[in-house]
């Protein structure tokens, strides 16, 4: 289902029947709450069976449940206040153990974004960097962590790297001044999506550069603004963004860029052990 489920729900109504309308009301006043509780426990929560749960996704129009919570999970994710996420964050995790429960959670994400993964996409992400005349990256906000790791490395294998701040849109537009059809443009949003990085993507391909977008999923408004998607699992950690699956993605695309140089990045990083050597660059830490 493409439409907002919202939206849905509002215009099948007057179709549900008495427990269904619960649900749906339920679902409408608190989508944000909604979004993360199993069948059975919605079905506590409204006073309804947990089949009637199951029964009202499928009239939806979804094949069950879970694919439900997954639409209803993506649309929020770009509504969600910070305030609102704090709330859910508490509900989630309860009276659980939170370091158990967090940690648990960034493990499932990585497991998730390695089952997920487009192999034959990544080999092709990889090629584009690798052959591209200029490589820019963008990424704001809690997002800039992650686009300033991946630009630190790839400025030690190419010299061709350049990392666009954006602090303003003017300064997103005037670093890609130049941007064209030889370069490639990786732009890195998670939830809370930025408008900067969209615009940064949207102008680099106007311009017939490839763009590369590394962000959580199709339902990103990265995906029309990107010739490739590199999709990795993020999640809502109270108001923080945990992006340890993004991370490690990305860490996985900068081996794979570094063993097509092979050769020229073993000088290349001779070279540099040998400066940071000179002017002490690093402490030296006694055997």
């Amino acid at each position: 289902m493409s439409r907002d489920i919202l939206s849905a729900i509002q215009e099948n109504m007057h179709t549900f029947s008495k427990g269904q309308k619960r649900i749906a009301g339920y679902i409408l006043e608190s989508y944000d709450k909604a979004a993360f509780l199993t069948a059975s426990k919605l079905g506590r929560m409204v006073g309804v069976s947990e089949s009637t749960v199951v029964r009202f996704a499928s009239v939806l129009g979804y094949d069950g449940y879970p694919q439900m919570q997954r639409s209803l999970q993506k649309m929020i994710r770009s509504r969600l206040t910070s305030v609102q996420r704090i709330e859910v964050s508490n509900d989630r995790i309860a009276d659980q153990d939170l370091v158990s429960t967090v940690l648990q959670s960034d493990v499932d994400k990585i497991r998730l974004t390695l089952e997920e993964l487009d192999r034959e996409n990544f080999d092709r992400i990889v090629d584009v960097i690798v052959e591209a005349r200029r490589i820019y990256v963008v990424g704001v906000r809690s997002s800039a962590a992650i686009a300033s790791f991946l630009s630190f490395y790839l400025h030690l294998i190419f010299d061709n790297t350049v990392l666009i701040p954006a602090n303003t849109s003017s300064e997103v537009f005037e670093s890609l001044l130049r941007v064209g059809e030889a370069d490639v443009v990786i732009g890195v949003s998670f939830p809370r999506y930025s408008s900067r990085t969209v615009q940064a993507l949207n102008f680099a391909m106007d311009r017939g550069a490839a763009t590369v977008g590394i962000t959580d999923s199709d339902a990103s408004p990265l995906d029309t603004c990107c010739t490739y998607l590199l999709k990795a699992r993020s999640d809502m950690v109270s108001f923080v963004d945990s992006l340890v699956a993004p991370l490690s993605l990305v860490n996985a695309l900068l081996v794979a860029i570094s063993r097509r140089k092979g050769d020229e990045l073993s000088r290349t990083f001779t070279t540099l052990e040998q400066i940071w050597d000179e002017y002490g660059v690093y402490e030296k830490v006694p055997e």
